[in-house]
């Protein structure tokens, strides 16, 4: 399938959406939408991605024919922005779809859900959870897999990439694993999941075990995208969901070199690595205890030799592995299981 990306004034950094999808979608992206980078490659932006040649446009009017518009920005409180609203309507009458991973829904707009009808197409709202769901039963430990969950210092700390890692770096170990998507990037990666921060705060466990419980026969390691963090202001109560309701036999704790601050919140400083990783142990231990098997660091902004440094400094902190998962991959981790 053919998709565009919109990213306007977010991309790269602030479009961990867009970005998951590049690097790990199966989706042939035709171009990304960003106003302000307009003229550039998504490769002068994500040197990870090699010399790819994915045109960043102006606007849906310049991007080749897609079949898809992805919704590529996951903003805080997960609102549209009216600047879009003129791609979104170009995508509908050019007979694509839109994918949408916000908490305001497209099929809720008045004029989208016309356009959508008259020009035959879908909106995917993807953070729409199940009508079904409902509280969990804590069985999740009793399932014949192993589960290691990705949890952060913060928001947007690396917890689905690292996730994704660890499941192509367990693969290449010769293991049978499995992705459990919990958000809207992970969704639009891998078709399935549930967006557990859409979910009623009662269901949430529920539904991250309803998650583990489908994929538990299939695979002897599940992977868990993790969200948020247990030290956030705003988003401690999905983490929280997502740490009972997958009752992990290990934690991976994500973190981004440098950031002190609680991302949007900034008047909240982020406690020491060590002492977050021993909040989400007590946290966890009523319910099934579990261990740190290593940790993830977010190297990105820094130059090799300082990001080497940071690692070696993370790692004392946590008295663990710890990886860059872009940067060299997860294998030291996998090598814990």
């Amino acid at each position: 399938m053919k998709v565009a990306i919109l990213a306007h004034e977010q991309f790269p950094d602030r479009a961990k959406t867009a970005v998951g999808v590049l690097r790990y979608g199966d989706q042939d992206v035709v171009a990304v939408l960003d106003r302000e980078a307009a003229g550039t490659t998504v490769g002068d932006h994500l040197p990870d991605l090699g010399d790819s040649t994915v045109p960043v446009v102006e606007s849906v009017d310049e991007a080749p024919a897609f079949d898809a518009l992805l919704i590529g920005i996951a903003p805080i409180g997960g609102g549209f922005d009216e600047s879009w609203r003129p791609d979104v309507r170009g995508a509908i009458e050019r007979g694509a779809d839109v994918v949408a991973g916000l908490h305001y829904f497209l099929n809720d707009d008045a004029e989208f859900a016309e356009l959508a009808d008259e020009n035959g197409i879908e909106l995917r709202d993807v953070r729409d959870p199940p009508a079904d769901l409902t509280v969990a039963s804590g069985t999740a430990r009793e399932l014949d897999c192993e589960i290691v969950l990705t949890v952060g210092t913060d928001c947007s700390t690396g917890k689905m990439t690292t996730t994704l890692e660890l499941v192509e770096a367990a693969r290449e170990a010769g293991l049978d694993a499995g992705f459990v998507p919990t958000g809207q990037t992970g969704i639009m990666i891998d078709g399935g999941g549930i967006a557990i921060d859409r979910t009623i705060s009662d269901f949430a466990a529920g539904a991250t075990e309803r998650l583990i419980e489908e994929r538990a026969d299939e695979h002897d390691y599940l992977f868990v995208e993790g969200q948020g963090s247990i030290v956030h202001p705003a988003y401690s109560a999905v983490t929280c969901g997502i740490l009972h309701g997958s009752q992990p036999d290990h934690l991976v704790l994500c973190h981004e070199a440098g950031r002190e601050a609680i991302h949007g919140y900034e008047s909240f400083p982020i406690p020491d690595p060590a002492a977050i990783a021993g909040l989400y142990l007590d946290l966890a231990a009523p319910v099934a205890p579990t261990a740190v098997l290593g940790g993830a660091l977010n190297t990105s902004e820094l130059e090799p030799r300082a990001a080497e440094q940071a690692l070696d400094a993370y790692a004392e902190t946590l008295d663990a592995p710890v990886v860059d998962p872009v940067r060299n991959g997860a294998d030291s981790l996998v090598e814990q299981l």
